[in-house]
């Protein structure tokens, strides 16, 4: 078989009941984890413009839109997976040459579940499924040294979730991952360099085409199957040569995913949490601070310390702010957290973030490289006006897979996402739909998450992805 027929065999033999007890916990954190970031989104001025767009031009109304309305399936898919993305709050993956946020698979089988009427144990199966293939190519095919970016391998994961919740034959699955693999390979510069609103909207925008095009398998349509291993094919021309046995595979790679505490890039999480340490353990005042050092690991120092992929010490905007590792730390020290507020133009603008940003120092260290994906390492230092040097190392943070996101963390966060949208008794349905979502059909969630309110777009929650 071709490597696109041995992923297909995977996504069509694989059942909820190869799902560990871990594993299915994993998965309802991140559903929840997931269903807060996209309800706390629902205010932003760009997802209202991409509400706007896709009211403008239709759709069946055969699938969900969170906060209220209906569309066709792969519309769903996008707004659904643009809200989800938009906060830059929702989890990831780590593997040590690539990193990708599996949780953006949500929106399309959500969207292939309503319309196929699943049940939440055929959902929690599909989207397993999507988190394994995304995880396992992130490992095995890593895409980012070579230009192009994540969401490249989430094609074949959209292509592979979606599958599963239709309810697709080898052969259709075969050929939905065929032609996302073929159409979809997006390049790295969306996030490097000026940062744009396309860096969290790449994402959905493979979501919105991989759920179209698995439709289109569904159909009958036919894509080239020797898109990984044929000529001027993915291994040939992307990736390079890779084996994974698909049919040894199972669905446990949620459990090495990790969420995030601080609304902020994933490699900066273990050094926002270091910084407030320090700051809660001595009590310094922000203007009694010199120097910063943060010596890290080098996939972080190159996203977001100033590295290969641009500058860090301008910052303008949300998506430079949130990849930008000295603003981030100057944040958490002026405010004690980072959360959406920290993002808002006021708060970017002002002198107080701006004149302590540029006293903090980036720098890789071979050591914690080592120790990385295993590990979230840093060191940071900071260096007071009177003389005094406060140093700490950490080597992950609370979400990492070392000390994982418990149930009533996630509904805490959850809780505090949509507070502003969700009355309290609706919030406690939601988290118990999520929490008992094998006893539900996907419809009665979704009508559920229509329930939200969608309240006046606000200027503080300015657009930036991972």
């Amino acid at each position: 078989m071709t490597c696109s027929e041995q992923i297909a065999d995977f996504v069509a033999k694989t059942e909820y009941p190869a799902i560990s007890d871990t594993a299915r916990l994993a998965l309802k954190i991140r559903v929840l984890d997931s269903l807060g970031c996209s309800i706390a989104a629902t205010r932003s001025n760009m997802l209202q413009s991409i509400r706007a767009h896709i009211e403008e031009f239709g759709g069946a109304r055969l699938c969900s839109l969170i906060g209220g309305g209906y569309t066709a399936p792969d519309r769903a898919a996008f707004y659904n997976s643009a809200l989800v993305r938009y906060l830059d709050f929702n989890d990831s993956y780590l593997a040590k040459n690539e990193t990708c946020h599996p949780s953006d698979n949500l929106g399309a089988v959500l969207a292939a579940c309503e319309y196929a009427d699943r049940t939440g144990v055929e959902f929690l199966t599909a989207l397993a499924i999507a988190y394994q293939v995304q995880c396992r190519l992130s490992d095995a095919a890593p895409v980012r040294g070579r230009g192009f970016d994540h969401t490249t391998q989430g094609s074949y994961a959209v292509a592979a979730g979606v599958s599963k919740a239709l309810g697709l034959d080898r052969r259709k699955t075969a050929h939905a991952l065929a032609i996302c693999g073929a159409a979809f390979n997006a390049l790295r510069v969306t996030r490097t360099g000026t940062l744009s609103n396309w860096k969290g909207l790449a994402y959905p925008n493979t979501a919105f085409c991989g759920t179209h095009a698995t439709f289109l398998a569904m159909r009958g349509i036919t894509g080239p199957l020797e898109v990984f291993e044929g000529n001027k094919g993915f291994m040939d021309v992307i990736a390079g040569r890779f084996h994974i046995d698909w049919s040894k595979e199972d669905l446990e790679r949620v459990t090495r995913t990790i969420v995030k505490r601080y609304n902020a890039e994933i490699h900066s999480q273990s050094a926002i949490e270091g910084a407030l340490e320090l700051r809660n353990l001595h009590g310094f005042p922000s203007s009694a601070v010199e120097r910063v050092d943060i010596e890290i690991f080098d996939v972080a120092y190159r996203i977001i310390g100033g590295g290969e992929e641009g500058d860090k010490s301008i910052v303008q905007t949300k998506e430079q702010a949130d990849h930008s590792l000295p603003y981030l730390i100057a944040a958490a020290l002026l405010d004690g957290e980072v959360l959406p507020v920290q993002y808002s133009r006021e708060r970017i603008a002002r002198d107080d973030v701006q004149t302590l940003l540029r006293k903090v120092h980036v720098a890789p260290a071979d050591d914690l490289s080592d120790r990385f994906p295993d590990e979230m390492p840093c060191r940071v230092r900071i260096r007071l006006k009177d003389s005094r040097e406060l140093s700490i190392e950490k080597s992950d943070y609370l979400g990492f897979v070392t000390r994982p996101t418990d149930w009533p963390q996630a509904v805490e966060k959850f809780d505090r996402l949509t507070a502003q949208h969700v009355t309290p008794s609706l919030r406690k349905e939601m988290a118990e739909a999520v929490g008992t979502i094998e006893k539900w059909r996907i419809r009665d969630l979704m009508d559920l998450l229509r329930q939200v309110t969608v309240a006046a777009p606000v200027e503080t929650l300015q657009y930036g992805g991972t």
